[in-house]
């Protein structure tokens, strides 16, 4: 079963002032697709607290999936691209053009994400929106796919070639 920790980016949400409903949704998906949630939490939109959580994360090997919410806009305060950016290793933007592209079918609005998806040591990071309804259509168009990729990545298969 594969390990999931989710953070959610709230400044408001971190002052209590906003209820997270995003990251309950990324819960309930991740748990339909077989994965189980070893973390979750709620952090303010700070580059360095964000990027010190996804550290934690990966370094102490706690999970094969970092799933994020929040922060991908275009406001002052949103930094999970970049906090994603400083602590991965390698990029891994084929994710979020994919969530980009389905999500321009659905709305045009799309194009104004600044998602990131990467790796650090062996746990993928990956950046969601932060709206409820945002989250649900992306993680849903991706999740299969993150399966396989997370598949390589932790040596349960060797390779992508399909049969």
């Amino acid at each position: 079963m594969k390990r999931v920790a989710i953070i959610t980016a709230s400044d408001s949400g971190f002052r209590g002032e906003r209820e997270d409903l995003s990251g309950p949704v990324i819960k309930e998906i991740a748990e339909a697709h077989g994965y189980e949630i070893v973390h979750m939490c709620l952090l303010p939109d700070d580059e360095d607290k964000l990027s010190k959580e996804m550290r934690h994360i990966a370094d102490e090997n706690m999970a094969d999936l970092i799933l994020t919410t929040g922060g991908t806009g275009f406001s002052e305060r949103d930094c999970m691209p970049e906090a994603t950016i400083a602590v991965t290793e390698r990029i891994v933007p084929g994710i979020t053009e994919a969530i980009r592209a389905f999500s321009m079918k659905l709305t045009k609005r799309a194009m104004l994400s600044r998602a990131a998806a990467g790796i650090r040591k062996k746990t993928l990071i990956v950046n969601l929106p932060g709206s409820p309804k945002a989250v649900r259509e992306s993680l849903e168009f991706i999740i299969d796919e993150l399966g396989h990729g997370l598949e390589i990545l932790t040596g349960e298969t060797s390779n992508c070639a399909r049969k």
